[in-house]
């Protein structure tokens, strides 16, 4: 049986696991249990009533957190000549278009947003074997795909994220660091929440939310009251 460490018995004990706690609450709380040296993540598992295997009833969205996420977003925005200006002034880590397509296929992936435009996707989109499964194919549903590259590269970085529900029916989604102010991280939290519950398929029956837990790196999950997220 593996030994629990004093800090995490520590931050068990802060916890009632027969409680749900409100949105508030929970942010206060994963601040106190967090004991982490760096700057830990904050991060929301969402149990969907949703079945992914069906198309009709996937969840996938974008949202753009008030507060951001407290983390440096590495950009690559691969695009003609006649936008890399403009990538470039918005802030783009990395711009270019054939360079960059040779390095990928040799299995460099080291950025964490790939921004692209539609008359290059010809080019781009033999690359999905290896963006694919790292989730960093570009897609118009994400905005990832635009003429606007300048206005994505300033989104991304401003704090918008991606989601998607994943094979057991739940969205993970990093909301914040724990050194934000726990009004910061509940309002986060709140914007992902009530974009998820926006976007509820039609075709989903029964209860659609049915669970929220909120954790930190490394820390215990707290259970958050689905009626706290107006629901």
């Amino acid at each position: 049986m593996a030994t629990i460490s004093k800090k995490r018995k520590a931050a068990l004990e802060k916890i009632d696991r027969d409680a749900t706690y409100s949105l508030s609450d929970a942010s206060a709380l994963i601040k106190e249990i967090t004991s982490t040296k760096f700057d830990a993540s904050v991060d929301v598992s969402v149990r969907l009533g949703v079945d992914p295997r069906k198309s009709n009833q996937m969840v996938r969205g974008v949202v753009t957190l008030p507060h951001g996420t407290g983390k440096e977003v590495r950009v690559l925005v691969l695009c003609t000549p006649d936008k890399e200006q403009e990538a470039k002034d918005a802030g783009a880590d990395h711009v270019g278009l054939d360079e960059y397509i040779e390095k990928i296929k040799g299995g460099w992936t080291d950025v964490d947003v790939i921004i692209t435009t539609p008359s290059v996707m010809g080019k781009v989109g033999p690359l999905g074997r290896v963006l694919g499964p790292r989730g960093l194919m570009p897609n118009p549903k994400t905005g990832t795909v635009t003429i606007e590259v300048g206005k994505a590269v300033t989104d991304v970085k401003g704090g918008k994220i991606d989601f998607r529900v994943d094979k057991y029916g739940i969205v993970h989604a990093s909301i914040g660091k724990v050194s934000f102010d726990a009004q910061k991280i509940a309002e986060n939290a709140s914007e992902l929440l009530q974009t998820i519950i926006k976007l509820k398929p039609a075709a989903a029956k029964g209860t659609y939310v049915k669970s929220i837990f909120m954790s930190s790196t490394m820390s215990p999950s707290i259970a958050v009251d689905a009626k706290s997220v107006s629901l």
